[in-house]
């Protein structure tokens, strides 16, 4: 079974009456992104190729037809877009550290270390037995014996005090108290 589709001459004809008219209405819907202008124009040319129909429609003009396949193709393919993960470019993956690069994570840990030196004895207690021991905060109260509230005061200015120390740091260092 073949499917019926538009005689090449017509498509010719709709290109060169309606192509730049339609061109600049889809530049405008995708904010001036030329590439994914032309793209759009090109499949709702393919939209009119595949369904001759529309040539048969008592319209003066195929204009406003080709402008609402072309729309209708440009929210979609928006829509499309906003569904999947924002693609980053090369630039950000240049400056990401590699993973498998272990000079990165020692680097880190000795800034790390010489900023917990910084802090006060009783600080620097309740991390060590939090994030280094990986004690709960009520093993570490027990522990330090104080009060499990006073452990979360500490380790909450003593990360503090870490985030002013460390500034590249600071979003790593504000995570949840475990326990």
């Amino acid at each position: 079974m073949t499917t019926a589709t538009t005689d090449e001459r017509a498509l010719v004809e709709l290109q060169r009456d309606h192509g730049p008219a339609l061109l600049s209405f889809l530049l405008g819907l995708t904010y001036g992104d030329r590439q994914r202008a032309e793209d759009l124009v090109q499949e709702t040319l393919v939209r009119a190729w595949q369904h001759p129909e529309a040539f048969e429609a008592p319209y003066e003009s195929m204009r406003p037809w080709l402008f609402t396949v072309g729309r209708r193709l440009a929210i979609d393919a928006r829509r499309s877009r906003m569904a999947r993960p924002t693609e980053i470019g090369d630039g950000v993956l240049e400056t990401t550290p590699d993973p498998a690069d272990v000079t990165e994570s020692a680097v880190a840990a000795l800034d790390v270390r010489a900023a917990v030196r910084e802090l006060s004895a009783e600080h620097r207690a309740v991390l060590v037995r939090i994030y280094f021991h990986g004690l709960t905060v009520n093993e570490a109260a027990a522990d330090l014996g104080i009060p499990a509230g006073t452990v979360k005061s500490r380790s909450h200015y003593a990360l503090r005090a870490l985030g002013r120390c460390l500034p590249g740091y600071s979003r790593t260092l504000s995570g949840s108290l475990p326990g």
